[in-house]
């Protein structure tokens, strides 16, 4: 849901970029701060990591970090991590295991960032590799990656990540990590089938109930078990769609987020997350085919995840016009129809909302910030400062 009155957005946004080229991309910074404000009134009082794959802006992760409620980042690759540590970020956990030997050795060979970077394993056999394959491992800041979906008989609701799920299989990572000579930093429990997944109906709610009772009883005993073995530093859960319970978990010792920073689409469909819409692209119309029709120039940045219409950038819904379902957003060209096509001419702009929040940042190399109805300055995208993590 939002805040905002939808109607005047697209023509704000248009008058406030007119003398920039497009396509484009543009942050509205009231809104940005709004839903910074939003998620830490819903952290129950606990930190929140933000996943840096969210944003993919250094300066807008630096933005939110200077907001109380926020402390940490949530990179995705170790690269990443490293490339922060070198700007003097001190708190930083890799999300996901990896297998990137040199990025893995150079972590290794560095004491300062050895100390601010925990990197993720998930089994002994990933333990054995950085331990068989890294040089001067002994030292390195590890955390386990704990499965946190939900299991009805054989049914797996949630991602497939971790296959370590029960306290003795923490317990038994745990050991293995300690007798090669790795620091174990801290525990990540990513409830996916909550945090990801909208309220779409009753049964869905239910299951993300059943979800959240369950992970409160496990997480306690593999937490308990962990502890017994290691001084972890951090207990990790959580994410935009699930802080309001899953913060409610005395286990944790922080949470995470970061797509709510920008609400895309894919987060409108929550109960009583009350996000504003931060983050849009806009592409000029460069054709018009025919009456009732627009073409507009390039749009086609479909976001990962299961295939379809979900998955697919979507027109402001005030402009009065919809995506043509025979040939969708393009590589080059996205054709539009509506009643509203026969009153845009060549060069007006269609404005779209992303599916997800970071892919977005990989389609250009800053976003135009906006404030009210006035360009205030520029954010570069990890593109604009020539960085590819994946």
């Amino acid at each position: 849901m939002s805040r905002r009155p939808p109607a005047p957005v697209a023509a704000r946004l248009s008058a406030a970029t007119r003398d920039l080229p497009a396509p484009l991309a543009v942050l509205d910074l009231d809104a940005f701060d709004a839903n910074a404000a939003t998620l830490v009134g819903r952290s129950h009082g606990l930190p929140i990591r933000i996943a840096t794959k969210s944003l993919r802006s250094r300066p807008l992760i630096e933005r939110a970090l200077r907001r109380g409620g926020f402390s940490g980042l949530m990179c995705y690759a170790v690269p990443e991590a490293l490339w922060w540590a070198r700007a003097g970020h001190t708190d930083l956990m890799v999300a996901y295991p990896s297998v990137d030997l040199p990025a893995l050795t150079e972590l290794a060979s560095d004491p300062a960032v050895t100390a601010a970077v925990a990197v993720m394993v998930d089994s002994i056999e990933h333990v054995d590799f950085i331990a068989r394959h890294v040089r001067g491992h002994e030292g390195l800041r590890v955390a386990v990656d704990v499965d946190a979906s939900l299991r009805i008989g054989p049914a797996h609701l949630g991602v497939r990540r971790s296959p370590t799920r029960t306290p003795d299989q923490v317990e038994a990572v745990i050991r293995r990590a300690q007798e090669r000579g790795l620091v174990v930093a801290g525990l990540m429990f990513y409830d996916a089938q909550i945090a990801g997944l909208p309220d779409s109906s009753p049964a869905v709610r239910q299951v993300k109930a059943r979800s959240h009772r369950e992970l409160l009883a496990r997480r306690a005993e593999i937490v308990s078990a962990a502890r017994a073995l290691a001084d972890l530093d951090f207990v990790n859960g959580g994410g935009t769609g699930s802080l309001h319970v899953t913060g409610l978990d005395p286990s944790l010792t922080e949470l995470a987020a970061g797509s709510g920073l920008y609400a895309p689409t894919l987060f409108d469909g929550y109960d009583g997350l009350a996000l504003e819409p931060a983050a849009f692209f806009a592409t000029p119309v460069v054709r018009r085919p025919a009456a009732g029709f627009v073409t507009t120039y390039g749009g086609g940045y479909i976001a990962s995840g299961p295939p379809g219409w979900s998955r697919v950038p979507t027109p402001l819904e005030e402009q009065g016009l919809e995506l043509v379902r025979t040939e969708g957003t393009g590589e080059v060209q996205t054709p539009l129809r509506g009643d509203a096509a026969d009153d845009l001419g060549l060069g007006d702009r269609i404005w779209f909302r992303h599916a997800k929040a970071g892919e977005l940042a990989e389609r250009f190399t800053e976003f135009a910030l906006v404030a009210g109805e006035e360009v205030v300055g520029r954010a570069a995208t990890y593109r604009g400062e020539g960085q590819c993590f994946g």
